[in-house]
This record gives C-alpha cells, structure tokens and sequence, in this order.
C-alpha cells in the first residue's frame, strides 16, 4: 500500500471513529433499531446525545486535553543548552489563501511556527520542518519555511516535505539529523500532542526535549472551582474533545505498531 493510500485510509477511519461522525452514525443505528428494538434503539439514541453533551462540554474537553498535557511544561533552560536543534511539525495549510494569493500556514502550524522563531532567536539552534503534503500544492514544509523566513526574519536549515503524518515526521527527521551528527532535539508541537511525538522521536533513535506551545488546558490561575458555564457544551470544547481522542487513539496505534 503506497503512502497516499495509508494517508487517506487512516483519515477515513480517524472520521468514523470520532465525533461528531461517529455520533452521527450511532443515533443513525440507533433510528434504525427503534422498530425492532425500542428498548435498545431508545438507548442508543440517550447515549449518542448524552456522549454529545460531555465531549461538547468545557469540562470534560479540558479534563480529557489534560491528560494528555498533564507531564509536559514549558521548555527548560537546561534543555534549550542541551539541544542541537529545534524540529518544528506542521498542523496543517490553509491552502489557497485568498488574501494572500497562495497557499499559507494553517492556524495550528502558525502556532508552531511563532513559538519555534521565539526559541531560535533564544538559542540560535538551527531549525529542521517536517511536512508533507498528500495532495497536490506545496508540501507543509515549504509553506512554513516561507512564513518564517519572510514574517518571522528566521532562518531555516532543513526541510523535510515527505512527511504525512507524526511517525514519519519522526523518522525522516531522524534520516537527515542522525547522519550530520545531530540526535538530541527540542521539538516544538502542542502541548496535547507531545505525547504521540514524543513516542514517535524517540523510536526513531532520536533523543527528545519537548518545546510545548498552547497549553489547552493549563493550571487555573485562581482555583474558585467550577463555573456555570464549564458545564455549557459549545463547538470550541467538541473540537478539543476531538484532538484528545484523536491524540489518544493514535497514541495506542502507535505503541501497538512502531
């Protein structure tokens, strides 16, 4: 199976497998069963819209992000000396941006690309990107290379534009860093996703130092407890449910198969 293949499979299953499609098809189920079976239709459906509420609620969106940022905090000082170089990984294009007449670096790329500038101009460590690109236009990469050269005024050393997703940003970090000498990293991603990068870094031979940038779910500044409006489901906590169970599926995928 070619590598475009493994890309689009997996994205497909990752849809069926998280929310919201795979409420979608629960209640889905669910309507179908209600003639035959009532009792168990009428379930599925309080299930499917009860499942809804808690990941589309702040509460337990922040609970679940947590988890996954519970054992990373901000970059160390003795981390940033120990490092050779920083490798930044991509999140994403906004592809055909139209204010900009081009393809440009999506919101969550950005957010690495900014925190990734703010260590090189602290460290001056040379910069490795990793990203590829599935389909047609640039590679992820490319893209971040332009945006931090021309707005951020970085320069950068590597660029590694095969990669489709955080294993293969791995290893083919690994295949150009290793042979010039270099193997300890600061590796700037988000807080939630350090885990999978971390496992994935460091079974490609890498020696791995978490730069972590946008805490979603950092340490409340005033401990008053819960709020109202912790319990009120919104789109923005159903996003981060998703990037947890995403992060978390693929955390187990990636200890059962790397």
């Amino acid at each position: 199976m070619d590598q475009h293949t493994t890309w689009l499979l997996s994205n497909l299953l990752a849809a069926v497998l998280l929310p919201p499609l795979s409420l979608i098809l629960l209640g889905a189920f669910a309507w179908i069963l209600l003639k035959r079976h009532p009792r168990l239709g009428k379930s599925l459906i309080t299930a499917s819209f009860a499942l809804l509420y808690l990941l589309a609620s702040p509460l337990v969106a922040d609970n679940l992000l947590g988890l996954l940022e519970k054992d990373f905090k901000p970059v160390q000082a003795e981390d940033m000396r120990r490092a050779q170089a920083i490798v930044i990984l991509a999140g994403g294009a906004y592809r055909d941006a139209p204010e900009y007449g081009q393809d440009s670096a999506g919101t969550l790329t950005l957010a690495r690309l900014q925190y990734g500038a703010h260590l090189q101009r602290m460290t001056g460590l040379p910069i490795l990107l990793t990203g590829g690109n599935p389909e047609d236009g640039l590679a992820e990469a490319q893209i971040m290379r332009q945006t931090l050269e021309d707005h951020f005024g970085v320069p950068v050393k590597w660029v590694e534009a095969r990669a489709f997703n955080t294993a293969q940003n791995a290893r083919f970090s690994a295949e150009i860093l290793l042979p010039a000498g270099i193997k300890t990293v600061l590796v700037v991603t988000h807080a939630w996703h350090m885990p999978r990068a971390r496992y994935a870094f460091e079974k490609a031979g890498m020696i791995f130092l978490p730069a972590p940038t946008r805490f979603a779910n950092p340490p409340r500044q005033n401990n008053t407890g819960y709020q109202l409006f912790d319990f009120i489901p919104n789109a923005r906590s159903l996003e981060k449910s998703y990037f947890a169970l995403h992060e978390l599926i693929g955390l187990v995928w990636y200890r059962l198969t790397l």
